[in-house]
């Protein structure tokens, strides 16, 4: 007989399927395979004993500072830990409990009710002349050329936008970003490029978006983060999705000193709301795609927060987008000019993906398609 450790599985179903499993057995073991950690922030102190010893009875735990059990705080932080299988427990046990539970039970559902997303590459062209990557600018025809070598290279999104949204960018006037930008819509639409793949604009100016919809683009990318009733109700008409990101401040601004008391929790709330918003004026959450906005009025330490705990954002029920694609956050880890970014950035979106994003935005399409190829299979 011999032993080994195994790695991580990432089709636990399968895996138990290929071991021979019977299938009730395979629901059962699958939900035990996957363990869980959750961050409860402000819970109050009764709560947190009556968390703990229920999850202490079905083998699960709640990691809490010393002082709980003599209630010497009226709120602590602490960690649920525990298996899926453990989670599901908890999250129909703790609806009958008081001083605040039901609502963690409800949280809980969500995070367990998550829908799992194929991985897809965003290209992204740049029909401007001061984007921060030099290697993303193409005008014209030269842009037109691109979209066809981005979708052989594996795009299967195309994101084209015609103003830097790089920090301390000079504001774009809506005439001068729809000059730049209709000629490449009018051949995506003579040449019916919208066949071979999705094309999203990336703008926040109406004119700008409702032409690009009219001319076969089917995804908005909102750097603003819906903001504008107006860009809701053309992703309505259009039957468009709508890529919500999160920023503080503006593209002038946001770099100046970017602070949070809890950037994950600010982040979370920003899209909570702006999910309600859109779902009020009539948008489909399952037409709604997230994006922590990395770089977008973050530190570097609020960017690796919101990588590593990108998980959280599932939640909503929504697709997430990584964009870190060469961006500054790389060059302060490590020290390497653009040009020589595209390992950083590899790094950056497996590690994204891992966390729950199914959409890479990215300069390197190829570069990314071998690697989430290499990636996938090695799980």
């Amino acid at each position: 007989m011999e032993i080994y450790r195994l790695g991580e599985i990432a089709d636990k179903k399968a895996a138990l399927r290929q071991l021979g499993v019977e299938s009730g057995g395979i629901t059962i073991m699958s939900g035990k395979m996957e363990l869980l950690t959750f961050y409860l922030k402000d819970l109050r102190t009764p709560a947190a004993n009556i968390l703990k010893q229920d999850a202490l009875s079905i083998g699960a735990d709640l990691a809490v500072p010393g002082g709980v059990i003599t209630c010497e705080k009226s709120h602590y932080d602490c960690i649920l830990i525990g298996t899926k299988k453990h989670i599901e427990i908890l999250s129909r046990k703790e609806l009958a409990q008081p001083f605040g539970l039901k609502s963690v039970a409800k949280e809980l559902k969500k995070f367990l009710a998550a829908k799992k997303y194929s991985t897809r590459i965003m290209g992204v062209i740049n029909a401007n002349d001061d984007s921060f990557f030099a290697g993303s600018r193409f005008m014209a025809e030269d842009a037109v050329s691109q979209i066809y070598k981005v979708i052989d290279e594996g795009a299967s999104i195309v994101d084209i936008g015609a103003v830097s949204s790089r920090p301390g960018a000079e504001v774009v006037g809506a005439s001068l970003e729809l000059e730049r930008i209709k000629p490449i819509c009018d051949v995506i639409k003579a040449e019916k490029l919208y066949e071979k793949a999705l094309f999203s604009i990336d703008s926040y100016t109406p004119d700008v978006i409702a032409y690009a919809l009219e001319h076969g683009f089917g995804l908005i990318n909102d750097i603003t983060g819906a903001s504008n009733d107006e860009v809701i109700a053309l992703a309505i008409k259009y039957h468009a999705k709508l890529c919500i990101m999160h920023m503080s401040g503006t593209p002038q601004t946001m770099q100046q000193n970017p602070h949070y008391e809890d950037v994950m929790m600010e982040v979370s709330i920003f899209f909570e709301e702006r999910i309600a918003k859109c779902e009020a004026l009539g948008l489909s959450r399952e037409d709604i795609i997230l994006d922590v906005g990395i770089g977008f009025g973050k530190s570097l330490e609020h960017n690796l927060v919101l990588i590593k705990n990108l998980q959280h954002f599932k939640k909503f029920g929504c697709e997430i987008l990584i964009g870190a694609s060469r961006k500054s956050m790389i060059d302060k880890i490590t020290p390497t000019p653009t040009e020589e970014r595209l390992p950083g950035t590899l790094a950056i979106h497996l590690k994204a993906v891992e966390n729950g994003a199914s959409i890479a935005r990215c300069h390197d399409v190829a570069e990314h398609r071998q690697a989430l190829m290499v990636y996938e299979a090695m799980l």
